[in-house]
């Protein structure tokens, strides 16, 4: 087994990028802890497709919700992936003429922030339980 370790031991960050201009840096935050690449490209598709949507407003046309996403809206793109990384210029167009469902907003749900692992879980349970004086029974 060769081990390439550009690929195997990297992860992969997201850059959430505010196109309003109110950041001194255009970089506004970023995304650590994707394992692969596709879920990075997911996670940045979701988190674009949800900007643009609450760019819309009803009875905009797309290039009404486009321009308000370029004024007010959120890009994220994924860190060092070049052409391999999602670009949201690609899917703009439909994004913006095609209300997205809620599965294709759902950012949150591709976010590796949430993915904890069992242990960490409950060994934060034990920790919040010792803080509040132990388990309460009734």
């Amino acid at each position: 087994m060769t081990e390439n370790p550009t690929t195997e031991d990297k992860t992969w960050c997201v850059r959430i990028l505010d196109l309003s201009g109110g950041a001194e840096e255009d970089t506004v935050e970023e995304v650590r802890g994707f394992h692969d690449l596709a879920h990075a490209n997911a996670f940045a598709r979701a988190y674009v497709r949800d900007s643009v949507e609450r760019c819309r407003v009803p009875g905009a046309s797309a290039k009404d919700v486009l321009q308000a996403w370029a004024a007010f809206g959120e890009n994220a793109e994924v860190a060092d992936a070049g052409d391999d990384g999602w670009h949201s210029a690609n899917e703009l167009d439909d994004f913006t003429s095609t209300r997205a469902t809620p599965m294709e907003r759902d950012w949150r749900a591709l976010d590796p922030r949430r993915l904890i692992d069992e242990e960490e879980e409950l060994a934060f349970s034990a920790m919040a339980e010792e803080d509040e004086g132990g388990p309460t029974h009734h």
